[in-house]
Order: structure tokens, then C-alpha cells, then sequence
């Protein structure tokens, strides 16, 4: 038998493909779920691949969506490799059992990296762990900036979003030839993929095919239509063509990318500035995805589990020297703040009071990852009580001033963290009693819709995985949150919810207090 013979081979839509085994698990990478989107079909929804002949090779990466490459700053802490070619609607397979029969639970991950940036190809994101562990693990590539998620007058909205549903189904369709389960699916991301894993969840396209979900530091949400046409028309200024989908079409690829990379220097959670976002469009997001959640009957059986990291805001300030800045504006800041947001002085006063030893880069900081972040992921889960279940990640990177940042908790959850790209963020030395805590709780979850700690009630349980062994705290975060409740207006305040502000006007409000320091330099939101 030749090694040809002896590695796995499946059958799909559109043509048999060939992996390989890697430690134990069978690995496929590089599947086509679509066809290349650019020609006649760029910045158009997502058609089926052609199919193919014989056994296609799957040992490779496919290649990634085209992409600005982060600043040197961030690319420092994140990894973000890139892959040439115009075949970018791929995806790829980790199997323990790959053919009919198995029926095991299946994970499907949505990277992050604010929709403009990351692959699955990121090596953080290796599937090997949760094949060891009986999952069949699936990562998508998808099309991303103004590619995936310009809006424009002549082409639908959100292709990058459709992208995702059309990999989502192909899963559906698929995921048994590889051993997978197409009725115990989960999908999952991590910040602009946990912003998609809500959106779909949304979606009347995608009901019935999700049985769980998991949202890691992103909540379910809809960008203003306007930020993103004014990044658009930005990009089309300095272009000196319409802003249209046609014209952006002959526009040479490496050019539109440098200007939407310079254009983007202001997208940031704590900045603000114009950002690519997915937007309403009547279709496949009829309306904001985190009221159809808490207020429809969308998605109204599927588990959820979702949380945070301790610190996010760090990875926003720390790699651009914004955190040392707004710290030595002191007042001047949380004076700004206040102004814009129209608070009086009550929520700031109150975090400061509840935080007395803590810098205003903190206190603004922790300001804006509740009002954007965990306010509606509080209300998501209070919309499901006794279906979902709340972390935090506390454990503080090696690395001076991360703290618990934004995207660190992700070498725990794959296991990754010997790989010297988990250790960009991590530093040397991160527990590994950690990464089996964090990656079996994901691995149970994804089983059988259990974690391991209480479901969300009344009292508010959040399993803090940190320092020690991971225990429950309850209502760890709720005198900050109710600190945004005192200060609703009347004609504000949502009686369904006593968190219920976190709406998308109170959280450009709060955006645009940030914009109002005028902070010097800039950040590009990972």
C-alpha cells in the first residue's frame, strides 16, 4: 500500500478529497465550500465550487482571504499568516473517525480579528486537540474588509457573513462523511466570530442548523449602516472613484487593501473611527441580532455558552502606547467621557469608587468592554436561563501590562499553548493545568451542552478560570453593570431587562465619548 493509499480519503459535494494523519486524528485543510469569489463573482453572494474529478489533495492550507497584514505593534502578539490564491472559501477538518457511522458532536470555529484580519490558518487555531477528544472540529476562512463587508449601492450586504452560512450548511450537509454529527453541531467564534456566531443565530436561513453555541468576547450585534458606508466612501476619496461596488472591482487588490488599512487606523472598540461591520439588510439580518435573540424566537432552543476575558480593553491600548497616554490625561479623559455620553458624572463615579486604586486607562477602559461587551452578553443570557452558561478568563499574561487580554484565553481553549504563537500573547510558562480546564469545559459543552458549572439564573454564575483551580463567582460584575442601569432616562430604559442599555445608539455614544479625547497616534483594532 503506497502512503497515497494509507492516508484518509471522504467524499464530498463536489469531489473526494484526501487528508492526512497527523498524531492520531485524521486532518483535512484547504476543502472548498465555494467558489472564488472575485471575477464576475466578487463582492457577490458566495456559489457552490466546481466539482472535481478523482481525489483532490487536502494537505495544505487553502488560501486566505485577501488582507491588510497587521501593524507592527499588534504583530508582535498575533500571528496572521497568509496564504496566496483566489480560492479563499475553503475550510478545513480535524476528524477522529473520518467516514459514516460515528456520529460524533461537531465544533465549527469562526475566527476573529475585527472582520478585516485572521484565517484559519492562525496556528493558535489547530483542531488537533479536540479531535484527540472526540470532536470533529471544522475552521472556516471567509472573506473579510471591504470584500466581505463593504457596503455599497450595487451589491447585497454582508457577503462575508454569507460566506459563513454557506460553509455553515455545507457542514451540514458534509459533516457526516468525516464522522461529524449534523444535528449535534456547535458554532463558535472569538470576537468578530463570536459577532458572526450571533448574527447567524439570528438568521432565519440558518435555523435548525445549530444545536449550540459558544460567543467569546463578542456580542451579538449590528454596525451602524452609515460607519460603514463612511468607511467606504474614505477608501473611494482617496481612490478617486465612485464608491461603488463595480469601481471597487478594478481597483487593484494590493492597492485597496493598503487604503483600507490606512483608512482603518481609527477602528478600535476604544477609539471608535469608521469600521467594517455587518449591518441590517432585511435579508439575511432582517433586523439587530441581539433583539432578535432576547426578543424573538430566534435560535429559541440553541445552548449557549459565552463570556469574557478580565481585561479585554488591554490588547486595544498596550501594543499601540495608547495605554501610558490615557492614564496622563487622568480627569481630562473621564471628564471627556462624561460629556459625550451625556452621564453626569454617575457611572464613571462609580467605577472609580468601586475601583479606587485603579488608573483612568483602566477605569475607561473596563468602561467600554461592559457597555459594548458584557451588558448584552448579560442579556443574551438572561434571555436563556437554565440554557446558558457564563465564564471569565482571569489568568494575567507573562508579558508586562497584557493583564487578561483580549484573544489570550485562546491557546487554552485549543490547547495550543506550547506553540510559540499562543506564547505571543501568553509568554513563556502558561499553565497547563489551565488549558485542560478551559479546553475539557469546551469539550463537554460541545458534547452534551454542560460545561461542568451551574447554568445562568438569577444569581448570576460565572466560572472564572484564573490563577488556582477555575471556580464560580457569583454576580462577579454586576454592581459595574447596574452602574449604566441608574443612568438610563426614562424614555431609555427597556423594561424587559434591568441591563437593557446596551443598545447600538448608547454604544455609539459611548464610542464617541472615547473619539472625543483625541488621543495622539492611532490603533488598529485585531
Amino acid at each position: 500500500m503506497t502512503a497515497d493509499q494509507a492516508n484518509p480519503v471522504v467524499r464530498t459535494p463536489y469531489g473526494a478529497v484526501r487528508g492526512r494523519y497527523e498524531r492520531g486524528v485524521a486532518v483535512f485543510r484547504g476543502v472548498p465550500y465555494g467558489a472564488p469569489p472575485f471575477g464576475a463573482r466578487r463582492f457577490r453572494p458566495p456559489l457552490p465550487p466546481e466539482s472535481w474529478d478523482g481525489v483532490r489533495d487536502a494537505a495544505a492550507f487553502g488560501p486566505t482571504a485577501p488582507k491588510p497584514p497587521y501593524s507592527e505593534a499588534f504583530a508582535q502578539y498575533l500571528s496572521d499568516p497568509a496564504v496566496p490564491g483566489d480560492d479563499c472559501l475553503n475550510l478545513n477538518v480535524w476528524t477522529p473517525e473520518p467516514g459514516r457511522g460515528a456520529r460524533l458532536p461537531v465544533l465549527v470555529w469562526l475566527h476573529g480579528g475585527a472582520l478585516t484580519r485572521g484565517s484559519s490558518a492562525v496556528p493558535v487555531y489547530d483542531g488537533h486537540a479536540f479531535a484527540r477528544d472526540g470532536v470533529v472540529f471544522v475552521s472556516v476562512n471567509y472573506r473579510l474588509g471591504v470584500e466581505g463587508y463593504g457596503l455599497f449601492p450595487d451589491a447585497p450586504a454582508n457577503p462575508g457573513l454569507r460566506d459563513q452560512l454557506a460553509a455553515l450548511e455545507w457542514v451540514h450537509r458534509s459533516v457526516a462523511e468525516f464522522g461529524g454529527d449534523p444535528d449535534r453541531i456547535t458554532l463558535a467564534g472569538q470576537s468578530a466570530g463570536a459577532i458572526s456566531t450571533g448574527a447567524l443565530l439570528a438568521a432565519p436561513q440558518a435555523q435548525g442548523l445549530v444545536r449550540r453555541a459558544i460567543l467569546q468576547s463578542g456580542p451579538p450585534e449590528a454596525s451602524d449602516r452609515d460607519k460603514v458606508r463612511r468607511m467606504v466612501r474614505r477608501m473611494a476619496t482617496r481612490l478617486k472613484i465612485p464608491a461603488t461596488a463595480a469601481a471597487f472591482a478594478e481597483v487593484d487588490r494590493e492597492l485597496l487593501l493598503r487604503t483600507q488599512a490606512e483608512v482603518g487606523k481609527l477602528s478600535s472598540p476604544v477609539l471608535g473611527g469608521p469600521a467594517f461591520g455587518i449591518v441590517v439588510d432585511g435579508d439575511l439580518v432582517p433586523r439587530d441580532p441581539l433583539v432578535a435573540l432576547v426578543e424573538g424566537d430566534a435560535a429559541r432552543d440553541v445552548e449557549l455558552m459565552t463570556g469574557w476575558t478580565r481585561d479585554e480593553y488591554r490588547l486595544w491600548l498596550v501594543p499601540g502606547g495608547l495605554l501610558e497616554r490615557v492614564d496622563r490625561l487622568g480627569p481630562v479623559a473621564l471628564a471627556g467621557a462624561m460629556a459625550r455620553c451625556h452621564t453626569g458624572h454617575e457611572v464613571p463615579r462609580g467605577y472609580r469608587a468601586l475601583h479606587p486604586d485603579a488608573g483612568t486607562a483602566e477605569i475607561v477602559g473596563q468602561m467600554v468592554t461592559d457597555h459594548l461587551l458584557r451588558i448584552p452578553l448579560h442579556r443574551l443570557a438572561d434571555a436563556r436561563p437554565g440554557m446558558a452558561y457564563v465564564y471569565e478568563f482571569a489568568w494575567p499574561s507573562n508579558l508586562p501590562d497584557l493583564g487578561s487580554c483580549h484573544a489570550l484565553e485562546l491557546g487554552f481553549v485549543f490547547d495550543t499553548g506550547e506553540r510559540p504563537e499562543s506564547a505571543k500573547l501568553a509568554g513563556d510558562g502558561a499553565p497547563q493545568e489551565l488549558s485542560d480546564a478551559m479546553h475539557g469545559a469546551w469539550v463537554r459543552f460541545v458534547a452534551d451542552g454542560n460545561p461542568g458549572w451551574q447554568a445562568w439564573d438569577a444569581t448570576h454564575p460565572v466560572r472564572i478560570f484564573g490563577d488556582g483551580e477555575p471556580h464560580v463567582a457569583y454576580g462577579p460584575l454586576d454592581a459595574e453593570l447596574a452602574l449604566w442601569a441608574s443612568d438610563v432616562t426614562p424614555a431609555e430604559s427597556t423594561p424587559a431587562s434591568p441591563l437593557a442599555v446596551g443598545s447600538p445608539t448608547r454604544s455609539t455614544e459611548l464610542r464617541s465619548v472615547v473619539r472625543r479625547l483625541r488621543l495622539p497616534g492611532s490603533v488598529r483594532r485585531p
